[in-house]
């Protein structure tokens, strides 16, 4: 069998992580071949290690049968190997034709000379169908379409085998079948495409073979067309996983939460993202906002946690209107807060773990003596988490939070907001590219708050999340609350409808 790409024996070490133990993958030409597994399973770091980012420490890399050396990523491209990374590498305030040839510009007596460059990008623009902007700035674009400049940069390289990781984690619905369909072009085409996911339902839809890894070792290679989704998950996690959600039956009690008549301005232009949205969230209550990213949910929880003020409306929580409330005053009243963004807006990446799980209560009692920072009950207290919550971490509760997996950096989120015993817990994307284990953890402790008499407000682009979690549904259009579902009365086909705003119902 010819093989494009051979990893053989790959070893990868860390300090206190074999993260890659004598791995073998074989890339076919033409092919989408996909890496499967866990949050922490050691895809990134193989993929990695083919990209030049890392050296390994034992095992062999071939290219069409001859073994190479890949010291750095130059090397990598110039043996025809690109990388769409999980975090994109962009220059936000260059326009898309500045990143796609940064590092390999051509000019004529120093000047940058772009002519070349554009019609290059262009005729490759048309050919794979990506339709993107060349003058347009990188920090006005989407992210579905930042991703195509990512894609455009190795296709502008002459790249042949295409690593992608984690390339749906951040789109919508709809972007994710146009870049399925990116994705066959391009091995239509003759290139190799590798994929690191762990959603099962996109590697039916798109892959031809599955290579699936575990706590860092190989666990086996299949073809696509003869497993089934039951199959591959197990292969991950190492046991059956459910795919149902199990909650006790739905008996809402008294309101926790109003937000009366609230507008909110867009963060992009002097538009108004939010506009007079009016609802409550009871005990004992999963309420979820659907929608089509960009519709107004970040806007929407921003006012809600304090991170953006309102233009207009009210917010009362217990009674209370906390509307000018301050962000400690709103978290020590009962909100907690699981934000869209972990890195941004959920975590302090340079600080350890244990630092990260008192960010919320440093300044109580429980941790601070006359100004200073009781560094032994931060431990123990980290410890009790890390114990509970099941978080993964190297070196315990000193590893830097950089160096986590996304699965176990959200599980110290859902941690720290969860133990801050809130009476409200806003859950955004909980399960932002996460694998099936994590989502099926983070699913079972959102129900566990709701159990537990909470009311918790969920607000999530998956369908299938917003369908198996929620008690009720607000589905949100263009900044309005357009129609209050039941789930257990709706289709997923009825719910997109109102997603995308070509049907409005009544809200309560």
């Amino acid at each position: 069998m010819e093989y494009i790409i051979e990893m053989l024996g790959i070893t990868k070490m860390f300090p206190g992580v074999i993260a890659n133990d004598n791995i073998t993958l074989q890339l076919r030409k033409g092919e989408i071949h996909a890496l499967l597994g866990e949050n922490g399973a050691g895809k990134s770091t193989l993929m990695s290690v083919l990209f030049g980012l890392y050296r390994p420490d034992q095992g062999a890399i071939r290219l069409n049968g001859q073994e190479v050396q890949i010291k750095d990523p130059n090397d990598a491209n110039r043996l025809g190997i690109g990388m769409v990374h999980q975090h994109f590498k962009l220059v936000h305030n260059f326009t898309v034709i500045e990143n796609i040839v940064l590092g390999i510009e051509s000019t004529r007596h120093g000047f940058l000379s772009m002519d070349k460059a554009k019609k290059k990008v262009m005729e490759l623009s048309d050919r794979y169908n990506l339709k993107v902007d060349p003058e347009a700035l990188i920090s006005d674009i989407t992210v579905g379409m930042q991703q195509r400049v990512e894609i455009l940069k190795m296709l502008y390289r002459d790249n042949e085998i295409l690593i992608f990781d984690e390339p749906t984690a951040v789109l919508t619905p709809q972007e994710i079948e146009d870049l399925m369909e990116i994705m066959r072009g391009l091995t239509k085409e003759g290139k190799s495409i590798l994929f690191i996911t762990h959603k099962l339902k996109e590697i039916m839809a798109v892959a031809d073979r599955c290579t699936v890894l575990r706590k860092g070792k190989y666990v086996g290679t299949a073809e696509v067309a003869a497993v089934t989704k039951e199959d591959l998950s197990e292969m991950m996690v190492g046991r059956k996983v459910s795919f149902a959600v199990e909650k006790k039956s739905f008996q809402p009690e008294k309101d926790v939460f109003e937000v009366r008549n609230l507008t909110v301005k867009s963060r992009h232009n002097q538009k108004n993202a939010v506009r007079n949205v009016s609802f409550k969230v009871r005990r004992n209550e999963i309420l979820c906002i659907a929608g089509i990213d960009g519709n107004g949910q970040s806007e929407l929880v921003y006012a809600l946690t304090g991170l953006q003020p309102v233009v207009s409306g009210q917010l009362i929580m217990n009674g209370q209107d906390i509307t000018k409330a301050s962000i400690r005053q709103r978290n020590a009243g009962g909100i907690g807060h699981i934000p869209e963004d972990r890195h941004k807006h959920g975590l302090i990446l340079d600080y350890s773990l244990a630092e990260n799980l008192v960010l919320k209560n440093y300044y109580t009692e429980d941790f601070q003596h006359r100004g200073f920072i009781q560094f032994d009950a931060m431990y123990d207290y980290a410890n009790r988490l890390i114990q509970e919550f099941d978080i993964r971490s190297g070196q315990g509760p000193y590893t830097p939070a950089r160096s986590m997996s996304g699965g176990n950096q959200q599980k110290a989120i859902l941690a720290r907001e969860i133990d801050g015993n809130p009476d409200v817990l806003i859950a955004v994307q909980p399960t932002r590219g996460l694998d099936v284990g994590a989502i099926e953890y983070i699913h079972k402790q959102l129900v566990d708050q709701r159990d537990a008499g909470k009311a918790v407000l969920l607000v999530s682009l998956e369908l299938d999340e917003v369908m198996n979690l929620s008690d009720r549904i607000l589905v949100i259009f263009e900044g309005e609350m357009v129609a209050e579902l039941n789930p257990e009365e709706t289709t997923i086909q009825e719910l997109g409808l109102y997603m995308a705003g070509s049907k409005r119902g009544k809200v309560q």
